[in-house]
């Protein structure tokens, strides 16, 4: 196309050159049909474009919808949801047949007008040309001549025409594109200090968060975490606990306060260098396509192939691993579904051993193993979390009686601290919750 352009703007210019070396009069009226074109071409544009934009972001909602059906098939299929899904589609997919059919109509319009303005051209010159010759003023071969270079004249325009669909479609993708390019990336301190040996003194100093500035969710929030100590957070859905470790490990940033480590402002130093004191081991597993032994190594990409192997052996995933076709060397597909849930997360905790940070993140580390696995997971955590500062977010209360300082989240704010037996001698919120998971069905 960017060929195509010069070579267009080239001939527009040499044949210009010529028609006003055989008749400047001609030429003049010649040029008038260029301001024609444009007018029409503003206006088809003007009038298009809105139906180019519908139709890359019904594209985009298709694509997404296909891929969300796909993905999430056998949910549709044990809700016996296949006929709304089906309807879905078909609505979505009717929106994008009628904002296509629409634009790629005023499309078919810039052909056939480039091609009346064209033959407007080879009017006035026929016309004009003539009572130019009758007046003896040009020849009957000038005329001809002049008629040429008018064909090459439109020539151009109408290349013009036949790529206006394409220019219009390639405008409104690189639209959504750079409306995606102009979000504010997240910016990094200048001269971020580096962190020394962690030991791990984790402190939330008046901390205020929401999602949304006008809804806050973590309300003055204050805490002091010392080095090796278990902190556990507990309470409902929605109470802000996971909030709490999204603003430790930097996913987002306080609209107030701070958040030190060993008394450094987190703020202070880059997302990288924050990030590496923190292992994680979250609810919600993540596997990439590769091997085994590449996804627990992940986190430490220089480790040894033994050490590799004690990390998932103190996991207690090694008997499932070695069970799989070819071991460690087994490729976990992209969707990772060759893998079963609790699998994924002793292969999640394999990982986080491995990294071996100075400070731990559990996040329902163990909500999808079974009750024997956990019990020894569980053995393995109290290995890990020795001498580390750790924090554990669970539902199950029972995994957390030792940790030395639990957290009672509600909305956002500490509603109880304290250990096991101090809080259950309170007989507040954290005792109703323990209680209410022990009680006689």
């Amino acid at each position: 196309m960017f060929t195509q352009l010069i070579s267009g703007l080239a001939t527009l210019v040499g044949v210009t050159v010529m028609m006003f070396t055989i008749s400047p009069l001609m030429a003049g009226l010649v040029l008038l049909v260029v301001p024609v074109s444009i007018v029409l071409a503003r206006i088809i544009f003007t009038g298009s474009q809105k139906f180019f934009k519908a139709q890359q972001q019904q594209l985009g909602a298709l694509s997404g919808q296909v891929e969300e059906t796909f993905s999430g098939h056998q949910v549709v299929q044990a809700f016996r949801q296949e006929g709304a899904a089906v309807a879905a589609f078909e609505k979505t997919n009717g929106a994008l047949y009628e904002s296509a059919w629409k634009s790629q109509f005023f499309t078919s319009l810039m052909h056939p007008l480039m091609t009346f303005v064209g033959n407007l051209g080879y009017l006035l010159v026929v016309i004009f040309g003539a009572a130019q010759a009758a007046m003896g003023r040009i020849s009957v071969g000038d005329i001809q001549a002049f008629i040429q270079y008018v064909r090459n004249f439109m020539q151009p325009l109408m290349s013009f025409a036949q790529v206006t669909g394409q220019i219009q479609t390639m405008a409104a993708a690189a639209e959504r594109v750079f409306e995606f390019m102009d979000v504010q990336e997240e910016t990094e301190p200048h001269d971020a200090p580096k962190l020394g040996p962690v030991k791990g003194r984790v402190c939330f100093e008046n901390v205020r968060f929401g999602y949304d500035p006008g809804t806050i969710v973590i309300h003055d929030f204050s805490l002091c975490v010392q080095p090796g100590q278990t902190c556990a957070i507990v309470g409902e859905t929605g109470s802000g606990k996971t909030t709490l470790i999204k603003l430790l490990m930097r996913f987002y940033e306080p609209l107030s306060g701070r958040i030190t480590l060993d008394g450094v402002d987190l703020a202070t130093l880059t997302r990288k260098e924050a990030r590496s004191a923190f292992g994680m081991v979250l609810q919600d597993t993540w596997l990439f396509s590769g091997t085994i032994m590449d996804n627990i190594r992940y986190g430490r990409p220089d480790a040894t192939d033994e050490e590799v192997k004690a990390a998932a052996a103190a996991a207690h995933a090694e008997h499932f691993i070695l069970t799989q076709p070819g071991g460690y060397q087994m490729v976990i597909n992209e969707a990772a579904d060759n893998v079963s849930s609790g699998q994924k997360q002793l292969l999640t905790i394999a990982r986080a051993m491995l990294a071996d940070k100075p400070v731990l993140i559990l996040d329902e580390a163990t909500s999808n193993v079974d009750t024997l696995t956990e019990h020894r997971i569980q053995e393995a955590m109290r290995r890990l979390m020795k001498g580390r500062t750790s924090f554990v977010i669970a539902h199950r209360l029972s995994t957390i009686k030792g940790a030395d300082l639990i957290l009672v989240m509600h909305q956002g704010e500490i509603a109880e601290h304290g250990t096991h037996e101090e809080l259950m001698r309170k007989g507040g919120r954290y005792k109703e919750l323990y209680e209410s998971q022990f009680a006689p069905a």
